[in-house]
């Protein structure tokens, strides 16, 4: 039977499955679980959704070798395999009676040389999963001989559900930055791109002159821009947000949304252009220059933009543009237009 310190650990695991900032909450549930569960070292590994590596995403009372032979080793045993096929997480104490004796934990190399060695005489690992995806592990240790019987790994079963939601660094990633439920959406970083649950990938990624746009953002270190891009013969409002969440290599992606859309106000790519120009306070002169057209021809798109977007001037105008997001930027113009933190960092 759970006692009242179980039973309110593991309600606490579970509100904060809320948080989001993995690593602190990953830290907060295993020092939660230490009120539920004897243990002297515990550790959530997570699963680097863009390289597939095993990443230690909060840990306690390990040492930095410990934490990174069961990131990095432990998933190369045959003892992981056991670990992602078993309902209830094994622990050594209860190494199935089944196993003979070179299949035990205890009995292999990595208990000898990484675990024992530590001062550690039982432990647990469980795999997490979030939505049916394998999302890392959850590894407690103890120098208590025999802490982990069955009922120990039933506790650890009943919260690992939450533990994998916490994990998960792309669980939250709609919320976080209150995506419109039809929007297609992933993360980008330097080195690929991150689809999210749920959400198709969108179609601007596949555009060779959007990802230099996208590249030229990361630089600016700015926290969102909002522009319109066309795809084939449509157009797609698009946002890029810094994510800034997660562990690893999420913490550096921008997060990429679309959701198609006609040119807002009847414009027309050109007229976009020019609006575009304008609000980064290019005269007609320089419009022209830049877009090589008379400037006679940008007086009246120009006015057309105007009669169009109901406004009585190019200030005004200019503001609705950048107060909308209706922007078609070059990557060298992207200082005009990202929105940056109060502060200016």
């Amino acid at each position: 039977m759970l006692s009242h310190h179980q039973i309110a650990a593991a309600t606490r695991i579970g509100m904060l499955t809320r948080e989001r900032d993995t690593a602190a909450a990953c830290a907060e549930a295993l020092h939660t679980l230490a009120r539920a569960l004897p243990q002297d070292a515990a550790t959530v590994i997570g699963l680097d959704p863009l390289t597939g590596a095993h990443v230690q995403v909060a840990g306690i009372g390990y040492t930095p070798e410990i934490s990174a032979a069961l990131a990095a080793e432990f998933v190369e045993t045959p003892w992981f395999r056991n670990v992602v096929t078993q309902p209830l997480p094994p622990s050594i104490s209860e190494d199935s009676a089944s196993d003979t004796a070179e299949e035990r934990f205890r009995n292999g190399w990595f208990y000898a040389e990484r675990v024992r060695p530590a001062g550690f005489r039982d432990g647990m690992t469980g795999a997490l999963r979030h939505h049916g995806r394998y999302v890392g592990l959850v590894h407690l240790s103890t120098e208590r001989a025999g802490a982990y019987d069955t009922e120990a790994r039933h506790l650890l079963a009943s919260v690992m559900p939450a533990l994998a939601a916490i994990a998960d660094p792309t669980a939250w990633t709609g919320e976080l930055h209150e995506l419109p439920g039809t929007a297609a959406a992933a993360l980008a970083t330097t080195d690929g791109v991150i689809d999210l649950p749920g959400r198709t990938r969108p179609r601007v990624l596949e555009d060779d002159a959007f990802r230099t746009l996208l590249r030229a953002f990361d630089t600016t270190h700015g926290e969102r821009l909002r522009l319109l891009w066309p795809v084939g013969r449509d157009w797609c409002r698009v946002v890029l947000h810094r994510h800034g969440h997660g562990f690893g290599v999420l913490r550096q992606a921008v997060l990429v949304h679309e959701t198609p859309t006609g040119l807002p106000y009847g414009l027309s790519p050109r007229e976009l252009e020019v609006l575009t120009r304008a609000a980064m306070g290019q005269t007609n002169h320089a419009i022209a220059q830049g877009l090589f057209l008379s400037p006679r021809t940008v007086h009246s798109h120009v006015e057309h933009m105007l009669r169009k977007t109901g406004t009585a001037s190019r200030a005004e105008a200019t503001a609705l543009a950048v107060r909308d997001g209706l922007l078609r930027p070059a990557p060298e113009d992207l200082a005009h237009f990202v929105e940056r933190h109060p502060d200016g960092c």
